[in-house]
């Protein structure tokens, strides 16, 4: 993620203490765009080692992160996740530091890297994981007590779309009504990740072995439906991103889509009406991120957010994503 919030050494040494961890130096994490996060090396690690993740989040409540903790613990076994450690200085089983009206957690580090690109194989991995996701997190009940709340992306839609060049407006809203049109009822839901990007997920990859080996960045869970989970993550494992700026396209793989699928139902069938329901929520999963993308450079603007450690997503990228499966939607 990228980093907005500023520590001193001498801050994260007592801010470590807490959790019983030797400081020894912070490396900030430049990649993403909501929260600010450093790798965290200690007294212990090798040169050029590290041994943690400190976060400092920058948007959700101390609450939600402890809601957060609840949720990672629960997968713990299940699957590569890292859960937040808890504070060693407290009689109170805690896993949040309160600073600044802000909460900061401390994870081990997992092993493994982030893909530069997807396979198959990798895609039907990632499609049985969402899937031991959503099937271990109906054990919290009731599952509204552990997510966020969902963003108003309605309200990001309302304020951008006045700026919006009138196809650009004309293709938002109509995915917007046609999603609004499924029979959503009859969809299943539960606690969902919402943001399992490949950025979100670490590899070990070796001799074209691909092995899952972490999950990341839990601050978005909330009850959703799952067709729409799934639709978030394979328009990133299943699409090449181009450069916008240059004019590329983006490349969505069918076949991608069609293992992660295949690996999500070796897990959990999906029903009639979500098979029916994908192809929209695919186009509005690509909406929502593109409203994401946008609003990340509305609060960068109103909030002064500048330096070297800012970074933002390309928003075209979302919208041509969104033209690709809307023009598909309307060929069926």
């Amino acid at each position: 993620m990228s980093v907005y919030t500023q520590l001193t050494d001498a801050q994260f040494a007592e801010f470590c203490q807490r959790f019983g961890v030797a400081f020894a130096r912070a490396i900030p994490i430049t990649q993403g765009i909501k929260n600010s996060n450093w790798f965290i090396q200690t007294t212990d690690d090798n040169e050029g080692e590290h041994s943690y993740v400190f976060t400092l989040f920058e948007e959700r409540p101390p609450s939600d992160i402890e809601k957060m903790a609840v949720i990672l613990n629960q997968l713990v076994g299940k699957l590569p996740v890292a859960a937040p450690m808890a504070l060693v200085d407290g009689k109170d089983k805690s896993y949040v530091i309160h600073y600044d009206n802000k909460a900061i957690t401390l994870v081990p580090c997992l092993s493994g890297a982030h893909p530069q690109q997807t396979t198959e194989t990798m895609c039907a991995d990632m499609g049985a994981a969402l899937a031991v996701l959503h099937e271990t997190l109906q054990a919290l009940q009731p599952s509204e007590d552990y997510g966020v709340a969902l963003y108003p992306w309605n309200e990001v839609r309302d304020r951008e779309i006045q700026f919006m060049p009138s196809d650009e407006a004309k293709l938002m809203l109509v995915i917007w009504q046609s999603y609004s049109d499924l029979p959503l009822d009859t969809l299943p839901k539960g606690l969902c990740h919402l943001d399992m990007f490949a950025d979100n997920t670490l590899w070990h990859l070796d001799d074209n072995n691909e092995t899952l080996s972490g999950l990341l960045d839990f601050t978005e869970v909330s009850v959703e439906h799952y067709v729409m989970d799934i639709a978030i993550t394979i328009n990133d494992f299943c699409t090449t991103w181009g450069d916008a700026e240059q004019g590329e396209s983006v490349d969505f793989d069918r076949q991608k889509m069609a293992a992660f699928l295949q690996g999500y139902e070796s897990k959990r069938t999906l029903n009639t009406d979500e098979k029916q329901a994908l192809p929209v929520m695919l186009a509005k999963a690509a909406v929502i991120f593109w409203l994401l993308r946008l609003n990340v450079i509305h609060y960068n603007r109103t909030e002064g957010r500048t330096g070297d450690n800012i970074m933002v997503k390309n928003p075209d990228l979302m919208k041509r994503l969104a033209a690709y499966h809307w023009s598909h939607v309307e060929k069926a």
